[in-house]
C-alpha cells in the first residue's frame, strides 16, 4: 500500500477535472485563463476537455481501487507530456504551455516524491 503516493494523484484528479469541465464548457474563457495567447478553435478545445474528464475518471478508479501497479504508469505517461508540452511551447510560444507544464510538473514532483519514499521505506 502506498497511501502518500495515492493521495497525490486527487492532485492529478482534480486538476484534470476542473480544467476538462473548463475547457469543455467554456473554452474561449478557459484559455485565457491558461494565459493562451493563441488561437485555438473551440471544438478541439472541447474534446481535449473531454478527453481530460475521461481521464480524471481513470485516475479516480485507480485512486478508488488502490491500484498500487498503475502508480509508476501515472509517471511515465505524465513525463511522456512534459516532454509534449515543452516541444508544443517551443514550436508556438504560447504561455499557456508554460501553464500546464507548470502543473503537470508539479504533480509529477508530488507524485514522483512520494513515492520513491514509500518505495525505499519498504
Amino acid at each position: 500500500m502506498k497511501p502518500k503516493t495515492r493521495l497525490s494523484l486527487y492532485y492529478l484528479a482534480t486538476y484534470l477535472f476542473v480544467t476538462g469541465v473548463g475547457l469543455l464548457f467554456a473554452p474561449q474563457f478557459s484559455l485565457k485563463l491558461l494565459f493562451s495567447t493563441g488561437h485555438y478553435d473551440n471544438t478541439f478545445v472541447e474534446f481535449t476537455g473531454a478527453f481530460m474528464i475521461a481521464i480524471s475518471i481513470l485516475v479516480s478508479q485507480i485512486i478508488r481501487h488502490s491500484i498500487t501497479v498503475l502508480y509508476p504508469t501515472t509517471l511515465v505517461v505524465r513525463t511522456f507530456f512534459i516532454v509534449v508540452i515543452v516541444a508544443l511551447y517551443m514550436q508556438m510560444h504560447d504561455p499557456l504551455f508554460l501553464v500546464v507544464l507548470a502543473v503537470v510538473s508539479l504533480g509529477v514532483l508530488l507524485t514522483g516524491v512520494a513515492f520513491i519514499a514509500e518505495r525505499n521505506a519498504s
